[in-house]
């Protein structure tokens, strides 16, 4: 993740919307892939102060502020998409009439970004449901449906609504949006970490694992994660919630909750993966990699050197959380099992790349 100069000189930060200086509107321009001041060219159109394409605001953004994502215009600006290709992905959003949940909407969109970011910085492919994707990516955001039975009577849970991922849609609960709930949860998991964008490099993992390795890979995959189709999934659920994890699973896994199922250990790792990819991009962008010859060539560097920067960091940057009596950055452990399970994700993540090449390659044909 980087950072970016406002035209005033100011620094400008991934979800900013207005620059906090001098006060202009700014976003995400698609056509030079920053953050940009944006200069009015009219009441729906502007300029980017880099690139000076003309764009016009994601309907989310320029509707319900829960978006910071620009749009090229290239005729007039009712002709450009009505969403930006981050929010196309979206199929249910949350109830703007329940209070609050604008607010909750915000944050999920803002680490949902994050991910498209890094999907994108890695060259993973995807595709809304309206491109014609193998396995199109789909976005439900949903909140426990309510049920008061009677005035002044206290609501109770009709449907519950369960984070996860089926075929190509990825369901986040909106309570994961509010901050004290979740940590409520974390706590009860015994979780290291829990956050909107942990839930996002989690269930992409899922998705991974459908469009990447499902009849494609799964041999290579049970050798590293064990064999998914020998293990009832409800059973193994069952299981974990009420005996916990196995003692030893530090020895064997990325996370506690990776040792529930084949399934959910490729998904741990791939989120674990993906957090690596994401810290070292945002320590070599604002130069906390401070050597040259450290910087980190996410596309072709070994997996070894990545992970030997990144214990390294991690180390420096728990510590100083440590210092401040917060949560460790890095929390994981990296040992010989779970590094050859994250070198299946690294040359899985290649193998993506190439299958996203293809598919562009396919298309200009078509």
């Amino acid at each position: 993740m980087n950072i970016y100069p406002c035209q005033c000189g100011n620094t400008l930060h991934f979800e900013n919307s207005t620059c906090v200086n001098c006060h202009r509107e700014v976003g995400w321009c698609p056509a030079c892939q920053g953050i940009r001041s944006l200069n009015p060219i009219d009441e729906h159109t502007y300029s980017c102060s880099n690139c000076q394409a003309t764009v016009t605001k994601c309907s989310n953004y320029r509707d319900f502020n829960v978006c910071n994502r620009t749009i090229v215009v290239n005729t007039t600006w009712q002709e450009a998409d009505a969403y930006c290709s981050c929010c196309n992905l979206n199929r249910i959003v949350p109830d703007m009439s329940v209070p609050g949940n604008q607010q909750k909407w915000h944050k999920l969109e803002a680490a949902k970004r994050r991910l498209i970011y890094t999907l994108d910085s890695l060259g993973l492919p995807y595709g809304s449901r309206y491109s014609g994707f193998p396995l199109p990516l789909v976005f439900d955001f949903k909140g426990d449906v309510m049920l008061t039975t009677q005035v002044g009577a206290n609501a109770l849970i009709a449907e519950k609504i369960f984070t996860g991922h089926a075929d190509g849609t990825i369901t986040i609960n909106i309570e994961e949006a509010d901050p004290v709930e979740r940590e409520k949860l974390r706590v009860d998991f015994g979780e290291s970490h829990r956050t909107l964008i942990g839930h996002f490099h989690h269930e992409i993992g899922h998705y991974y694992w459908q469009l990447l390795v499902q009849n494609k890979c799964e041999d290579e995959c049970k050798a590293a994660f064990g064999d998914h189709a020998a293990v009832n999934y409800v059973t193994a659920m069952n299981h974990y919630y009420q005996q916990g994890p196995p003692a030893d699973w530090m020895n064997r896994y990325i996370s506690a909750y990776a040792s529930m199922h084949p399934w959910e250990d490729f998904a741990e790792t791939f989120r674990a993966y993906l957090e690596m990819i994401t810290i070292l991009d945002t320590a070599e962008n604002v130069n906390l990699l401070l050597e040259e010859e450290e910087n980190v060539d996410f596309l072709g560097a070994p997996f070894d050197s990545m992970l030997l920067k990144y214990e390294q960091l991690g180390m420096k940057l728990n510590e100083m959380n440590r210092t401040m009596g917060l949560l460790d950055v890095v929390p994981e452990v990296f040992n010989q099992e779970v590094i050859q399970k994250m070198k299946f994700i690294h040359k899985l993540v290649k193998q993506g790349r190439q299958i996203k090449k293809e598919l562009a390659h396919e298309t200009i044909l078509a």
